[in-house]
């Protein structure tokens, strides 16, 4: 009920001060595991990404936060569960398994930072997609949260990874990974969904 009252309430403050659009929801899909893979241009990027669809959504987030007094509690009860700073540990990593094998959808941002400019994305998604089985979305976000501009986040269809089946492990993840990044940098570059 928490995020149901929250997520709603984020779609009506979303919608006034960044006019908030969503292009490409139906593909998301219904039921099942989804790793939904976005660039990470802000601390907002979790909201952004995650309240415009029925399905929750659930993110890591730095372990320090949950220490906090009510923020703590307001974000596990939105679906967020903690990761130590300097990576994903063993117990976060197994977490997201977890949420994944189990039918719910996670949040990644596999560029790690935000704004890096290094373009060097992280594994782990890669590696959560491959030991997970799940469908693995592509999501863009366009804009830079000023008050009243336009935000629009796309999300495009379920990448095919079978390509990538028979590959041994270290190559398959660095092939996946070039392949959902190179598909947010599509979607950023034309404003469209991706098709397969």
């Amino acid at each position: 009920m928490i995020y149901i009252f929250c997520r709603g309430l984020l779609r009506v403050i979303f919608a006034f001060m960044y006019r908030l659009e969503a292009v490409g929801k139906e593909n998301i899909p219904d039921e099942g595991g989804v790793l939904l893979c976005s660039n990470h241009i802000s601390i907002l990027d979790p909201m952004t990404v995650g309240i415009k669809f029925r399905r929750k959504v659930k993110f890591m987030a730095k372990a320090e936060l949950f220490k906090v007094p009510v923020l703590g509690w307001l974000i596990t009860q939105l679906g967020a569960f903690p990761v130590k700073r300097g990576g994903v540990s063993k117990e976060s990593f197994k977490t997201s398994l977890k949420i994944l094998r189990g039918g719910e959808i996670m949040g990644i941002f596999p560029e790690g930072t935000r704004n890096s400019d290094s373009g060097a994305a992280k594994k782990g998604a890669a590696s959560f997609a491959l030991r997970s089985g799940a469908a693995v979305v592509p999501a863009a976000i366009i804009g830079d949260y000023k008050f009243l501009r336009k935000m629009k986040v796309i999300y495009g269809k379920p990448l095919d990874l079978s390509e990538f089946a028979d590959m041994e492990s270290a190559e398959a993840v660095d092939a996946v990974t070039d392949k959902i990044m190179s598909r947010i940098h599509e979607m950023q570059k034309t404003g469209k969904p991706t098709v397969n």
